[in-house]
C-alpha cells in the first residue's frame, strides 16, 4: 500500500507491506524501488516499509541539485515515517549511502531501533575517507570519469547509462544486464518532474551535495541495536573494508559478506539477504521489537 505522508514541511511517498501487528521493518533506500519487490516479498512476517527521499521517488522534489537540507533532516525525515505510520520502535536497514542514515538513526533516536542492518555502507559521509578506510576502486573513478554523458530527457540514454554503471559497481562476471535494465527502469518510473530527480534516484547524488557534519564514525560504539553487517565482496564502490570497520567498532555487530555481490543486490543473493535479516529480526527473548 502506497501513501502521502506530511513530514514536517515534506510530503513523503511511503509504501508498506505486511500486517501492521507484525514487526516493522523499515527500509531506507533513495526511493522505494532501491529495495526490489522480489526481495521485500521474501521478509514475510514483517511490516515491511519502504519511502522515497525527499527530491527522489514521489516525494517532494525541489532541486536535488542544490538540496537546501542536511543529512541529519533525512533521519528526522526516517522518524517522520515512523511517526506517521504509528510505529514506535522498528527494525532498520539502510542500504548504500542511505546507511549513513540508518546509521544515525540508531545514534541519535536509539528508542527507535529495534535492530540495526546495514547493506553496502561505511561509516564516514561522502568526501575524502579516514586513511584506514579503502576508497572507491580505480575501476569505479575511471568510469565515472570517462563515461559517455547520459541525455537525461531519453529513456533510452538513461537506461543504457545505468546498466553501464551497474556493471562496474556490481565488480561480478555474473553480472546481470536484463536485471539491472529492468531495476533501473522501476527506480526511473518513480522520478518527479525534475532531471535531476532520475540522476537522484538512480545514483543517490544529492549525498555528495549534503551537508553531512558533524562525523559520526567516532559515536559508533554508542549504537546500542543489535547490528548486522551486510556487504558485497566485490564491491568497488564502498570496498569490504569499510564493512570491517563498522563491525569492528559497533558493539556485538555481526559482519556477513556476500560472495560474487558488489554494490547492489541482485536477485541471485535475495534469498541469503532476506534469510539473515529475517533472523536477525526475529523476536528475541528480552528484546524490545
Amino acid at each position: 500500500m502506497e501513501k502521502l505522508l506530511q513530514a514536517g514541511d515534506v510530503e513523503l511517498c511511503v509504501d508498506t507491506v505486511g500486517s501492521p501487528t507484525d514487526p516493522a521493518l523499515l527500509l531506507i533506500g533513495t526511493t522505494v524501488a532501491a529495495w526490489d519487490d522480489e526481495l521485500v516479498e521474501r521478509l514475510t512476517g514483517r511490516f515491511v516499509i519502504r519511502y522515497d527521499q525527499r527530491d527522489a521517488g514521489r516525494s517532494t522534489t525541489v532541486d536535488p541539485d542544490s538540496p537546501g537540507y542536511t543529512l541529519r533532516d533525512l533521519v528526522t525525515d526516517a522518524v517522520g515515517v515512523l511517526d506517521g505510520l504509528g510505529v514506535a520502535r522498528a527494525h532498520v536497514a539502510g542500504l548504500g549511502t542511505s546507511g549513513f542514515i540508518a546509521q544515525l538513526l540508531a545514534l541519535d533516536h536509539p528508542s527507535r531501533v529495534a535492530s540495526l542492518v546495514l547493506v553496502g555502507t561505511r561509516p564516514v559521509a561522502p568526501g575524502p575517507v579516514d586513511d584506514d578506510l579503502p576508497e572507491h576502486s580505480p575501476a569505479i573513478m575511471a568510469h565515472f570519469g570517462s563515461a559517455p554523458a547520459v541525455d537525461w530527457a531519453d529513456r533510452t540514454s538513461v537506461l543504457d547509462g545505468a546498466v553501464a554503471t551497474a556493471r562496474v559497481l556490481s565488480g561480478s562476471p555474473r553480472f546481470d544486464a536484463a536485471e539491472a535494465r529492468a531495476h533501473a527502469a522501476r527506480v526511473l518510473d518513480r522520478s518527479g518532474p525534475h532531471p535531476a530527480s532520475a540522476r537522484n534516484g538512480l545514483m543517490s547524488t544529492v549525498f555528495s551535495q549534503l551537508d553531512c557534519t558533524p562525523r559520526w564514525r567516532e559515536r559508533l560504539p554508542e549504537i546500542t541495536a543489535p547490528t548486522l553487517v551486510l556487504h558485497g565482496a566485490t564491491d568497488p564502490f564502498f570496498p569490504v573494508g569499510n564493512a570491517e570497520a563498522l563491525a569492528r567498532e559497533i558493539p556485538g555487530a555481526t559482519l556477513e559478506v556476500l560472495d560474487g555481490v558488489g554494490a547492489e543486490l541482485p536477485r541471485r543473493a535475495h534469498a541469503e539477504v532476506a534469510a539473515a535479516m529475517l533472523a536477525h529480526t526475529a523476536p528475541q527473548p528480552g528484546r524490545a521489537g
